[in-house]
């Protein structure tokens, strides 16, 4: 059996979006018809959690009607060929339902609520958040969402992911939210490098980029097979 070639996967609200899940640049800075520094903040949270809360549970039903297109399912397959990791900036879990196995959630996940006290106190969440519900340690319950001006926890891990990674793919995104926009950059210089989205960002940083010019739906099922093709272990 042939060794498979590492494959790091950085996805983007592009991807989401083609899913019919609604981006934060959509509009003039509007999430939703909200500010983002109305809902996705820690001083939005402490100055009206109500709203933050019924933001997310509005988000929370849309995603759940929302379903993997053919780019999530693509890259779920490209597991039978090599050795995948999906670091997304995605809180949706559509990657998980098209069957990708190994996801880094930078940002955190739609259907997981946490302590305000400690992070480390995470809980599912099928539903609704209210003011009210309570962890196990008596502090409110949040969303599990990486808000602007918070530390993000899966950055070491996913820094570490894309140092391994012989070819980089990255699907839909602005590469304009730090930290994650710079997770290019950890790649080694040799590594295959990829871009798939139809409105290409600034990247003259990023050495060897090849650029897909398409959506996820069209340009990740065309690239995935030319690299299974080309770079493509055994699938047994």
């Amino acid at each position: 059996m042939l060794k498979k070639k590492k494959l790091v996967i950085l996805t983007g609200a592009g991807i989401s979006a083609e899913s019919g899940i609604q981006t934060f640049r959509d509009s003039d800075g509007l999430w939703e018809q909200h500010r983002i520094e109305d809902v996705a903040t820690p001083f939005a949270f402490q100055k009206n959690p109500q709203l933050v809360l019924n933001f997310y549970n509005e988000r929370r039903k849309k995603v759940r009607t929302a379903q993997p297109n053919a780019g999530h399912k693509t890259l779920a397959e490209l597991e039978k060929y090599f050795d995948v990791t999906i670091i997304t900036q995605n809180i949706d879990d559509l990657h998980e339902r098209a069957g990708s196995s190994h996801i880094i959630h930078l940002h955190g996940e739609i259907f997981k609520s946490r302590s305000c006290n400690n992070p480390s106190l995470i809980y599912d969440c099928p539903d609704t958040i209210n003011l009210g519900d309570l962890a196990e340690d008596g502090s409110q319950l949040r969303p599990h969402i990486v808000w602007f001006y918070e530390d993000v926890p899966q950055m070491e891990a996913a820094i570490g992911e894309t140092q391994r990674a012989e070819i980089l793919m990255i699907i839909g995104t602005s590469l304009q939210v730090y930290p994650a926009a710079g997770l290019a950059m950890y790649a080694p210089y040799d590594a295959l490098k990829f871009l798939v989205d139809p409105h290409i960002p600034e990247v003259s940083h990023i050495p060897n980029l090849e650029i897909v010019n398409a959506n996820a739906t069209i340009g990740v099922p065309e690239l995935a097979e030319r690299l299974i093709n080309e770079y493509g272990g055994d699938s047994t």
